[in-house]
């Protein structure tokens, strides 16, 4: 058995929530020293690492602050705070649904991320609760879309998350969601959509290709009125941006969705005017570590539903 390689534990501090940046030395490289390295890796300047390393603000192991002069050393971490970005604040509560001495179920609202990623650092699902619950080593067990709102599964320990992970993985926990968009009276109800989906890096919208399936939907309808529909959606599997793409494949595009059926861009920091009209509204599932029964519900509505004479069909892929 390959032994699991050694990751030194952090000597830096959370801030606001926020793990430090870890990196590794490659083990192999022609660099002089651990500085030139990092002014090659992060495209930061020499001025920024200069005055980073002249702060102590990057450490090795133990805390000890980088020197410029310290030789490149293949495998060797390092560990600094990045600059955390302006972020607008969203304005919506995060409900926590559940919490024990293991996992922590939050209702997530629209336009909250999930985890720290580009320029949603601090304003995360993730650094809220760590900061509001007092649980710095809190890890999402998986991710929902900024744009999606409903249940996220969280762990409580870092060496249990594996086993959280794995449900997703092994298609083990049960996941309903729920989506307004266009009623369509010739589209027939329930089906199940399969398709082949590539998301590409760089790419802001994901698209269906030829090939062998990879991504499976159960669509069903809930109920409908003045042009409107509920959807019960229930994948199978879990590919980025699968609910929006399939109901938008079968002519029914998801209400608020900024990129299906036409890319209309991201949407603007501040602007919560007009949220994605998808809801994970259930995560079902036996606890892997105590063998309890769960099933959580979301405690959300969606918009255009309870208030949909301020919402029209026509809406569909408009922010």
């Amino acid at each position: 058995m390959r032994r699991k390689p050694r990751i030194p534990p952090t000597p830096l501090p959370q801030r606001h929530g926020v793990d430090p940046v870890r990196i590794k030395l490659p083990p192999e490289g022609s660099w002089a020293t651990a500085r030139a390295y990092l002014v090659d890796r992060l495209a930061a300047g020499d001025g920024v690492i200069d005055a980073m390393i002249g702060e102590g603000l990057i450490v090795g192991e133990g805390g000890r602050p980088l020197t410029a002069e310290a030789a490149y050393e293949p495998g060797m971490f390092l560990w600094f705070h990045r600059e955390l970005p302006d972020e607008e604040p969203v304005p919506f509560p995060l409900e926590v649904v559940y919490r024990d001495d293991h996992i922590v179920v939050a209702d997530k609202p629209h336009f909250l991320a999930t985890t720290p990623r580009g320029s949603h650092v601090a304003e995360t699902a993730l650094a809220r609760l760590r900061r509001d619950l007092g649980l710095p080593e809190l890890g999402a067990a998986h991710r929902l879309d900024r744009l999606t709102a409903g249940l996220v599964l969280f762990t409580v320990r870092p060496g249990e998350r594996g086993a959280y992970q794995a449900l997703f993985r092994d298609r083990l926990i049960g996941k309903e969601y729920e989506a307004v968009a266009p009623y369509d009276p010739g589209l027939a109800l329930p089906r199940t959509a399969r398709s082949r989906i590539l998301k590409e890096r760089g790419v802001m919208a994901a698209r269906e290709v030829a090939g062998e399936p990879n991504a499976v939907t159960e669509v069903e309808l809930a109920e409908f009125r003045d042009g409107l529909a509920r959807y019960r959606l229930i994948p199978r599997t879990g590919q980025t941006h699968q609910l929006r793409v399939h109901m938008n494949t079968l002519g029914v595009p998801i209400l608020g969705d900024p990129l299906y059926p036409v890319v209309t861009g991201p949407v603007p920091p501040g602007d919560f005017r007009r949220p994605l009209q998808l809801l994970a509204r259930t995560l079902e599932f036996t606890d892997p570590l105590t063998g309890r029964a769960h099933r959580f519900a979301s405690g959300r509505t969606l918009e255009a539903w309870t208030s949909y004479a301020t919402w029209s069909a026509g809406e569909a892929g408009q922010p």
